[in-house]
């Protein structure tokens, strides 16, 4: 662990053997031998090298630092694992397909689960988002079709929430959902809406969401023409069958 970690924090930092050296006093080529495990600093240079990137001792010697960088963001409510970045340090976008929800309901905390996701591309990304995809299934969001890749950006902490946009919402209630919200603030709750009304809204508690990602944009691999006509159908048989319950209560009285 020891090795591992001056290894990658100074790569991290940018600090060649040589300056991390200097900055410890001691010779170069011993920077070499505590990476490759061949040594290990005195207790003297193990508080010099902690001092020298601002960490404990104890986090040096017991924690993969590296597995730390992939929480880079923390609040009370929420937390989320980095993206990933290529080897140019540019952002890849991890998607979470339908097939591996399940797994990421029980590893998105682990940084290596995470870093095996598949990864896509998007054009135009803003600087500094944090975004991740997920595929959507069934058709509880139409004219948004099943098998429709949502991008979406990561949401800090709740008083960020919009209400009446569109949020892929994870919980272990629920797995993973795409839906509308409504805030329910004195019930310390949200009601998750689908645009398609033959879905029934549904509440569920704050402390039962473990990540929420706010729409960005989507990829649709089909007619989105055909999906909203599909929607329509379903509209209008909805209507006709109301109608003849209405009719048949008519002719009863």
């Amino acid at each position: 662990m020891l090795a591992e970690n001056i290894r990658y924090l100074r790569k991290k930092f940018h600090v060649s053997q040589q300056e991390l050296a200097d900055a410890v006093s001691v010779a170069r080529n011993t920077i070499g031998d505590y990476e490759r495990g061949k040594t290990e600093p005195t207790i003297q240079g193990l508080i010099r090298i902690a001092d020298y990137f601002k960490i404990s001792v104890d986090e040096l010697l017991k924690v993969k630092i590296s597995h730390q960088d992939y929480e880079i963001i923390r609040s009370k409510d929420l937390r989320v694992l980095a993206i990933s970045v290529d080897k140019n340090n540019e952002d890849h976008i991890d998607l979470v397909e339908t097939k591996a929800e399940a797994g990421y309901l029980d590893s998105y905390s682990d940084p290596e689960y995470i870093k095996d996701l598949p990864k896509i591309s998007f054009p135009n990304i803003p600087a500094g988002s944090t975004l991740r995809a997920f595929e959507i299934h069934g058709d509880s969001m139409l004219p948004i079709e099943s098998g429709s890749i949502v991008i979406a950006s990561y949401v800090e902490n709740l008083s960020g929430l919009k209400d009446q946009k569109t949020y892929i919402v994870i919980s272990r209630q629920e797995g993973v959902v795409y839906k509308r919200i409504q805030q329910l603030k004195d019930q310390n709750q949200l009601l998750l809406i689908s645009d398609n009304e033959l879905y029934k809204p549904y509440t569920i508690h704050y402390r039962e969401i473990a990540e929420l990602w706010q729409y960005y944009a989507h990829l649709s691999f089909s007619d989105s023409k055909a999906a909203f006509n599909s929607l329509l159908e379903d509209k209008l048989a909805e209507i006709k069958y109301e109608l003849k319950i209405i009719r048949d209560q008519l002719q009863t009285d």
